[in-house]
């Protein structure tokens, strides 16, 4: 029975092949935008899920407010790890990372460096906790010596073209020996640590020995014991203010008590986040990797649906359209016997085989689109075709959406009498009109939210890349690394200044790009009370540095290295005044310490005050800074002119080389650098872009069809109009017009969705657009043009045939 029906289904759809291939290709192409969804999301919720006991593994973090900045860390002091495991039952072990950033890395003996952008100290049972195993070495001893480090897999072969690799020596940054004691396969990509290719041991970074309950310093994880949970364990880590960080700290404030220091306005909250949450959960401005956002899985989640919506929507659009043209069929098949259930059965196979067929072509599609996909996600997506489930969930579904997408189309066609079927009397009603009306709207809605939503994206990435940022960002030439330099540091700075086509060069610890950095707490002098904290960001930079970043001094002056006294100098910017509860003019003079702890500690006369720049991420507030001078820096920036970048930048190479043979020169420009701050957003905004087209082209194919069905429904109209006397540019408005209302009606209907979805995801950001009416005008524009030149060729096709041929079909 069923292969009957089957043979019957594939010969009414080649009898039917333009409305076939139409419901097909916009089946095949909702599913494959879907799929390539459906394989990122899942990407994205993989995240850790492969290590060892993941899901009682959780990380320590810290939710600061003192001295005026409030800060929301992944990290917590040194002693915390080994406090947690020690004093609290709850804990079954502990683990610490303190990143240290990049560094130049060259075998002992050799002479040329390579770079390894991501290293970190860790504990020595880091491989244990997480259930890494090592390729060569032991896991529980390779990070217990001062100067051993483990390699991942890569970075192995990169410095020795093995993985044989033990006891061999690296030379880090030219200063420090390090032994290779092991070697551990690649992380993988969808881990929080997959950036991460030298493990250095923990027991050579002397502050993680210190009692320092002060400084939030180290990515701390725990891992705790079978039947406690998070929750349980919330409140035992908030005792750990009074017990361990207040005494600490009354070192430096004696008298300090819980209820002080909050009556202050501080606060500081430990939290636990479990590692399988941290790359779309975690909110903090310190992280050890880039995380994602839960809300850009909503986000494509719903474009997923609605791109399977779409498709579905036009499915059900074309089969009702088309359904008249079957009336006959269905009498027919009736006066022989056929039941309603027969004919409901009959008509879902046919949506079902559309279905199937569709999933061939959207796996196609997929495969072909899948490296374009991944290379502007930055994803490494392959569809899992060995996997069982894979092809389960994938059947499964496409049975449901062939039962969706032709359930009210067989319910609706099974509805014909006999009678009225053979006679030609089947006519559509004004309900299945109605209905078919609404699901145009309803496509169009989500094709000008998308639109949009596309438009928002857009226009806040280029408002936060073209914003004034307190400083300029263009022709700027930063070299990384100037420490591999030595004692020529100096040296080097002034030959490339001297060159025609610098305009000033300067030494510095950062760059005005967003970065990680840790606060400070500085006092003003005679005061050493909690509620006198100044924390703010500590700069180490030269007396060129404004200069060359070409910022705004409002209040004071610059630092003159004719000044001796300019040593103990300090710049700070706008932000820092509310907290010192001071103006500009008032600044001046002020003097300010880290060192409260030390019998003579050394202060910083504020001899500045620098306009308020941008060295964060615009989704965040500026905070306090203070510059000072001191030219030990690891960086340097160079603002050039003229247009020939490539020669100017290869004579500073010429000088680099000459000065540090075998170390890489390392350089970009600023605004590069500036801009990968929001390489999440501009990931997405072509995410959006890419399946916004989509959306429209999906709509557009049902529109199409629909617009065929309505010409060819009305021919005897158009053939009795045109001998009448109507013009091809009348009868193609009334084809056309009412498509065009229905348009109308999606366009208000969007509006305030897009503009309360939109704004939702702009409070994200501190500094962003106002949604104004030129984004709505704009959407609503694109859209009434698309529905146009889609319904266009078969309202001009219609109007223009003879009305004798139009009326002799009738």
């Amino acid at each position: 029975m069923f292969k009957n029906y089957l043979k019957i289904a594939w010969r009414s759809l080649k009898k039917q092949a333009f409305f076939t291939f139409l419901n097909t290709f916009g089946l095949a192409i909702g599913m494959a935008g879907a799929l390539m969804i459906s394989l990122y999301i899942y990407d994205e919720l993989s995240y850790d899920k492969m290590f060892a006991d993941a899901d009682r593994i959780y990380r320590v973090d810290s939710d600061i407010k003192f001295g005026g900045a409030e800060i929301k860390a992944g990290e917590s002091a040194a002693p915390m790890a080994e406090t947690l495991k020690r004093d609290y039952p709850q804990v079954e072990s502990s683990v610490r990372f303190r990143t240290v950033g990049s560094m130049y890395v060259k075998k002992v003996g050799g002479t040329t460096s390579a770079k390894e952008n991501h290293i970190t100290y860790a504990d020595s049972t880091v491989f244990e906790f997480f259930g890494i195993d090592l390729i060569a070495g032991n896991a529980k001893t390779a990070l217990t010596g001062t100067n051993s480090l483990v390699l991942t897999k890569t970075a192995a072969e990169k410095h020795f073209g093995s993985t044989d690799v033990l006891g061999q020596n690296l030379l880090l940054d030219n200063t420090d020996t390090y032994t290779v004691t092991g070697v551990i396969d690649d992380m993988p990509k969808n881990s929080y640590f997959n950036d991460y290719s030298v493990f250095l041991a923990m027991a050579g970074n002397v502050a993680s020995r210190e009692d320092n309950w002060g400084g939030n310093n180290y990515f701390t994880f725990i891992k705790l014991i079978p039947g406690v949970t998070a929750e349980d364990f919330q409140e035992p880590l908030q005792g750990m203010l009074e017990r361990y960080m207040l005494p600490w700290a009354q070192k430096y404030f004696p008298g300090m008590t819980a209820e002080s220091f909050a009556a202050s306005g501080n606060y500081i909250r430990y939290h636990t986040l479990a590692l399988t949450d941290i790359h779309l959960y975690s909110d903090k401005s310190t992280e050890m990797s880039a995380t994602s956002s839960v809300q850009n899985i909503y986000i494509l989640s719903f474009i997923g649906l609605f791109l399977i919506i779409l498709a579905s929507v036009n499915f059900m659009n074309l089969s009702t359209a088309h359904s008249l043209k079957r009336a006959k069929e269905v009498g027919v098949r009736k006066t022989l016997g056929s039941n309603r259930s027969n004919l409901i059965f009959q008509f879902l196979t046919e949506s079902g085989l559309i279905a199937f067929l569709s999933l061939i072509a959207a796996l196609l599609i997929t495969l072909v689109a899948l490296p374009f996909f991944n290379s502007f996600t930055g994803k490494s997506i392959a569809i899992p075709f060995t996997q069982p489930l894979f092809w389960l969930v994938l059947l499964v579904a496409t049975v449901l959406l062939g039962v969706f997408s032709g359930s009210y189309p067989a319910f609706f066609m099974s509805r014909f009498t006999p009678v009225k079927s053979l006679k030609g009397g089947a006519t559509e009603s004004v309900g299945n009109g109605r209905v078919r009306n609404a699901l145009v709207i309803f496509q169009f809605s989500i094709s000008v939210f998308l639109i949009i939503s596309t438009l928002v994206v857009f226009q806040q990435l280029n408002y936060i890349q073209s914003k004034d940022l307190g400083f300029t960002k263009n022709q700027v030439l930063l070299i990384n690394e100037i420490g591999a330099l030595g004692s020529k540091t100096k040296a080097f700075k002034e030959q490339v200044a001297k060159m025609g086509y610098v305009e000033s060069a300067t030494l510095s610890d950062y760059y005005p790009t967003p970065s990680w950095r840790s606060n400070s707490s500085f006092f003003e002098e005679g005061a050493r009370d909690q509620e006198s904290a100044i924390q703010m960001q500590e700069w180490l930079v030269d007396s060129d540095y404004l200069k060359t970043m070409e910022m705004e001094i409002v209040a004071g002056r610059d630092f003159n290295p004719q000044y001796a006294s300019d040593s103990t100098a300090m710049i700070i910017n706008e932000a820092t005044l509310p907290i010192m509860n001071v103006t500009a003019e008032e600044a001046l003079g002020m003097r300010i310490s880290e060192e409260i702890e030390l019998e003579n500690p050394t202060y910083y006369t504020v001899i500045g005050v620098v306009k308020d720049f941008h060295y964060t991420s615009l989704r965040t507030n500026i905070s306090a800074l203070g510059m000072h001078l001191n030219t030990d820096a690891e960086n340097m920036a160079v603002r050039m002119n003229g247009e020939n970048y490539a020669k100017n930048i290869a004579a500073i190479e010429s000088i680099w080389n000459a000065m540090a043979p075998g170390q890489p020169f390392d350089y970009r420009f600023m605004d590069e650098a500036y801009n990968t701050t929001y390489e999440a957003e501009q990931k997405l905004s072509q995410i959006f872009f890419i399946f916004t087209l989509l959306s429209i082209f999906i709509a557009c194919l049902g529109l199409f069809g629909l617009a065929a069905f309505n010409a060819e429904k009305r021919t005897k109209e158009i053939g009795v109009r045109k001998v009448l006397g109507a013009t091809v540019s009348q009868i193609s408005y009334r084809l056309t017009v009412d498509f065009l209302k229905l348009v109308g009606v999606a366009i208000l209907v969007s509006l305030p969705i897009g503009w309360f979805v939109m704004n939702k995801w702009l409070e994200d950001f501190s500094y962003r657009i106002e949604i104004g009416f030129g984004i709505f005008a704009l959407a609503a524009l694109l859209a009434i043009i698309v529905a146009i030149v889609t319904v266009s060729y078969q309202s001009i096709k219609a109007a223009i045939v003879n009305p004798v041929k139009s009326l002799r079909s009738e």
